[in-house]
């Protein structure tokens, strides 16, 4: 088995611009996929104070719960509010929709959710393409 047999669930996908951020993830997302994710986001916010992100999900095969809970993703999502601007997911199961509908009201970052045959259209959305 080499390296590339088991690639990270949560991959960073470079931008046209440098304040835009977006993530794949793919398959089964766990604590250590979380903290990898909030991880990338703590680097953008030190070169960054807004900043745009997209998560792109495919193959989505479920999400460790107690992952959402723990302390260091609590401080991750606590931190990411004060620095993200627009917020889009595409793909992933649809309630992940209904979730983004629902609480967009209780936020100030912009946020949408694509299907992810839309995904072009979450890019252009953020107002950035894949580089």
């Amino acid at each position: 088995m080499t390296v590339n047999d088991n690639p990270p669930n949560v991959r960073r996908i470079e931008t046209s611009r440098d304040d835009a951020y977006a993530f794949e993830i793919v398959g089964h997302i766990t604590a250590a996929d979380m903290e990898n994710l909030y991880g990338l986001l703590e680097g953008a916010y030190e070169v960054h104070d807004r900043i745009d992100v997209l998560v792109i999900i495919h193959d989505y095969e479920g999400f460790d719960w107690q992952a959402a809970f723990k302390e260091q993703t609590m401080i991750g999502k606590t931190n990411a509010l004060k620095h993200i601007r627009k917020y889009a997911v595409a793909g992933g199961p649809a309630w992940m929709g209904t979730t983004i509908a629902f609480f967009r009201p209780f936020f100030s970052m912009e946020m949408e959710y694509f299907p992810y045959e839309k995904v072009e259209e979450a890019w252009k959305w953020l107002g950035a393409e894949p580089s």
